[in-house]
């Protein structure tokens, strides 16, 4: 069976060039190409390529960012990093064994890279996005629907709620469950958000208010939703001191 790859670059001379280096090759099939991360997700989650050729740098959605939500597709394809980034970005790729190619990208690399190729976690990726300065925290949350995934901006984002092994994203337009961890987003979005509860982290930047009844409990409400969410008590100090309150 063929090895079908998906080529992913903003610039179309660069899609070319990948193109051709690939042509000839009867172990290879070419499924599409994609100018951004956003299309990238997409087309990865429609066609279940085997391998992504992916840009580092685009515009938008990186292409760190894009390989960390392809990372928790059902079928997760292996990812090879095209850049031009310096020394400093690559010791944190080798770091983290993250298969890369330095432009202007050679033949002889690219077969290498190919038959080398492995599949990345989202942990190896936030790293090497640390270590490396480049930004590490998503423009967006990846969803599944029935047509595929949906990218919901951080920003539209009201509440991330725990449920079991599974958490809840209440946003502008509904709401939807992913399979990570509170934890893991409060240390990634923990300057947007914050805890209110052990199962609520809330988006600072949607508070419309923090009340407080007779007994002394703090709630809070958030612009685009009808009721209210509790503080608990081993939260309410945090957000007293949060937003001086």
């Amino acid at each position: 069976m063929k090895t079908r790859v998906l080529i992913v670059d903003d610039e179309q001379p660069a899609r070319k060039l990948l193109r051709s280096l690939l042509a000839g090759r009867e172990d290879i099939e070419v499924i599409g190409e994609a100018d951004s991360g956003e299309e990238a997700l997409q087309l990865a989650s429609d066609l279940a390529p085997d391998i992504v050729l992916l840009d580092v740098r685009m515009p938008g959605m990186d292409g760190l960012q894009a390989a960390r939500h392809m990372a928790a597709l059902a079928e997760p394809p292996a990812v090879i990093f095209t850049t031009a980034y310096d020394n400093h970005a690559l010791e944190a790729f080798d770091a983290q064994a993250i298969a890369y190619l330095l432009k202007p990208v050679r033949r002889e690399k690219l077969a290498a890279a190919i038959t080398q190729a492995g599949r990345l976690t989202r942990p190896q990726l936030q790293q090497a996005a640390v270590t490396a300065r480049i930004a590490d925290r998503r423009s967006h949350i990846a969803v599944r629907e029935r047509q595929g995934v949906r990218l919901i901006p951080v920003e539209e984002v009201r509440v991330f709620q725990a449920d079991q092994k599974y958490t809840t994203v209440r946003h502008a337009d509904g709401e939807h469950l992913i399979e990570e961890s509170l934890r893991a987003l409060e240390e990634e979005f923990g300057s947007q958000f914050v805890r209110i509860h052990r199962s609520s982290l809330v988006s600072a930047r949607h508070i419309e208010a923090i009340e407080r009844d007779e007994s002394g409990q703090y709630f809070v409400r958030l612009r685009g939703m009808p009721e209210r969410l509790s503080v608990s008590r081993r939260m309410a100090g945090e957000l007293r001191e949060r937003f001086r309150i």
